[in-house]
């Protein structure tokens, strides 16, 4: 068995399932099982959100330790779930190592919804939060507005590659100017609070704070209070943006309305 290709296939594993939002014990199991199928003494993985370290060593090999940085962020359920399918399939002797590499690099790089339905899927949140919030047609209407700009300013932050604080912050400010122009402009009486309410859930950190939970109660405390910062920076920037864009309405409204 080809030990390198055995651990690059771990860490590859643990990149992927990292990269998808799984919990910090499940990336270190996961990477554990497929590196004691190498049988050697020693066959070590320690993972922190941001990083993943992975050892294995014997009496009769050089030690080989790989450690691979992890900055991307997501979730995507469906990634996890097919890279424990890999796993399991090497660690039963079902896949060779080859192959299992070969699978996991086309997980790594499968898209499994495209720009344009994601996009839908932002507009849906938005729609679909603000009925459930008590919203009216003209809240839907406007939060399906609503819900457009803010999925055009996500692709735009996207391409200009703003940091996550800028990208939720600047979009959030866009949402809270959206809503409360459409009540200015075409629906006077219209909830505009609604409709802000519902077309930021695409970006409130619920995942992220609920990953960060299981982490610490797991005993990973460095991933877990990195998470729940993280977490707490998103929340921090929703806000911001909401705040400086009601502001930032209010001003370009001559100071006319009250609130």
């Amino acid at each position: 068995m080809n030990d390198k290709l055995l651990v690059e296939t771990a860490v590859l594993a643990g990149e992927i399932m990292l990269v998808s939002g799984a919990e910090i014990y499940r990336v270190e199991s996961t990477i554990d099982h497929i590196l004691r199928k190498s049988g050697r003494d020693t066959a070590e993985a320690i993972v922190f959100s941001t990083g993943i370290f992975a050892s294995l060593n014997d009496s009769s090999i050089e030690a080989i330790t790989i450690a691979r940085r992890v900055s991307g962020r997501s979730t995507n359920l469906n990634k996890v779930y097919l890279v424990n399918d890999v796993s399991r399939r090497l660690c039963q002797d079902l896949i060779t190592v080859e192959e299992a590499h070969r699978l996991l690099k086309e997980i790594r790089n499968t898209v499994q919804y495209g720009r344009r339905l994601k996009d839908i899927g932002v507009v849906g949140v938005a729609l679909f939060f603000t009925l459930l919030l008590g919203g009216g047609i003209r809240e839907c209407l406007a939060a399906a507005v609503t819900g457009i700009v803010l999925a055009a300013s996500m692709e735009a932050a996207l391409k200009i590659q703003l940091n996550d604080f800028c990208v939720n912050g600047v979009c959030a400010c866009l949402i809270a100017v959206t809503a409360l122009l459409m009540e200015y402009l075409f629906m006077p009486g219209m909830k505009s609070d609604i409709v802000i309410i519902g077309a930021i859930m695409p970006l409130v950190p619920g995942m992220i704070f609920t990953t960060a939970i299981r982490d610490t109660l797991n005993g990973d405390f460095a991933s877990g209070i990195s998470r729940i910062m993280e977490a707490v920076v998103v929340a921090l920037a929703v806000a911001a943006g909401v705040g400086a864009g009601m502001g930032l309405f209010q001003w370009l409204a001559g100071g006319g309305l009250a609130w």
